[in-house]
C-alpha cells in the first residue's frame, strides 16, 4: 500500500504536466500501471480473478 502522504501528494495538480504520474486507483501502487482499467497488475489480476472486468478471461491454450 502507498503512503497517505503520497497519496495526496498526488492528487494536488502538479506545477508542470510533465511531473504528472498514474497511480492505482485502488491501492495507490505507482508502478505497473495499466492505463485502460486505471489500476496497477496486482488489482488488475485479483479483479479478473473475481471476474469484476468485462471482457478479460484468463488464457488457456
Amino acid at each position: 500500500m502507498a503512503k497517505e502522504a503520497l497519496k495526496q501528494k498526488h492528487s494536488r495538480k502538479q506545477k508542470f504536466s510533465s511531473r504528472e504520474y498514474h497511480r492505482c486507483s485502488i491501492c495507490g501502487n505507482p508502478r505497473g500501471y495499466m492505463r485502460r482499467f486505471k489500476v496497477c497488475r496486482k488489482c488488475f489480476r485479483e479483479m479478473a480473478h473475481k471476474g469484476e472486468l468485462p471482457g478479460v478471461r484468463k488464457a488457456s491454450w
